[in-house]
């Protein structure tokens, strides 16, 4: 006997099961803000071409990098709704449903890469789990995760301690977590979208950002910035997430291939994160950007201290969870 389930999104996707005769196929919609040469963008390439062969075709991904589907905001909504199926960005892009999932991106909280993918792996992080839970209700599911690198500071004129950036305009990206971690580097929070920044820093909108260096590089931030003060104050991992509805629609077998593909690809874009933080530093000289090290008299513990200061201010319903987080091996 042939059963059919439809599931239309509103982008007019289709999903459609066979339980005998003919096999599932699944087009899903994957859209994220990232920029050619960046490693989010890699990832989702890549993650797109191992799905569909993890599911012999079967489920099939296309790939909306640049914003093409609309900015942050729009793209956790569509998702949401359906009119997106799938999407990556930062944890805290997704705090607009569920306040507490911005603490994976909480600034100083990781100790190195490697506990980073840990502690944000959906399948064994008792802290993830639980906030997965509250997403879920609300129509969403984490089912993977990204290592973008190290976010460091870009700037037109030398930052070495919070009191460099006191009282100028610094882009946020426009979450609340990190409007307060700019609030602790000591300047002053202006929200900018990332297809925006460029223009924003040529200008004088804003005078420094945050960032890792792949995105410095790849947008070429060297055309409108002099200086990198290597601060690592975030290890910078995005979430892949879901439309909820859209993933209970597919068989077992293939969700399980999917996480294998994604679970795997995390693990290479932290390699390729660690390995090519050094060559991007050499490369960023030779555009003609200085590099600002500890060696170089940058303070790192007044930017922790002050960061962190500023975040437990704002936050205090993180403190439980980064212990919790910080407990992962």
């Amino acid at each position: 006997m042939l059963h059919r389930t439809i599931i239309r999104a509103l982008a007019g996707v289709t999903v459609g099961f066979a339980m005998t005769g003919a096999a599932f196929a699944a087009e899903l919609r994957y859209a994220h803000v990232g920029a050619e040469g960046d490693i989010q963008t890699i990832y989702a390439a890549e993650a797109a071409k191992g799905i569909a062969a993890a599911t012999n075709d079967a489920v099939t991904v296309t790939v909306y990098p640049a914003s093409q589907l609309g900015g942050v905001a729009e793209m956790v909504d569509g998702v949401k709704m359906g009119s997106i199926q799938m999407g990556h960005h930062d944890f805290a892009s997704l705090a607009r449903l569920v306040p507490e999932v911005a603490v994976f991106n909480a600034p100083f909280i990781y100790r190195d890469g490697e506990h980073a993918l840990a502690a944000t792996d959906p399948a064994t992080s008792p802290a993830l789990q639980a906030i997965n839970e509250k997403l879920v209700a609300q129509g969403v599911r984490i089912i993977g995760r990204i290592y973008r690198g190290d976010r460091q500071i870009s700037s037109n004129f030398p930052v070495k301690t919070p009191a460099d950036l006191a009282g100028k305009p610094f882009r946020a990206v426009p979450l609340e977590l990190w409007v307060s971690m700019v609030k602790g580097f000591g300047a002053i929070p202006t929200p900018v979208e990332v297809a925006e920044l460029p223009t924003a820093l040529m200008t004088g909108v804003v005078v420094g950002q945050e960032n890792p260096l792949t995105m410095i590089a790849s947008n070429n931030l060297n055309e409108v910035q002099s200086h990198i003060s290597m601060t690592g104050h975030m290890r910078a991992v995005l979430a892949v997430f879901v439309n909820e509805e859209i993933w209970q629609g597919l068989p077992e077998d293939q969700r399980a291939a999917i996480t294998k593909v994604l679970d795997d690809e995390a693990r290479k874009s932290l390699q390729m994160a660690q390995e090519g933080e050094a060559e991007l530093v050499e490369e960023l000289k030779g555009r003609g950007m200085t590099i600002i090290t500890e060696a170089d008299g940058l303070d790192l513990d007044a930017f922790r201290d002050g960061v962190n200061k500023q975040i437990a201010e704002d936050f205090p319903d993180f403190t439980p969870l980064i212990e919790q987080i910080q407990a992962v091996n």
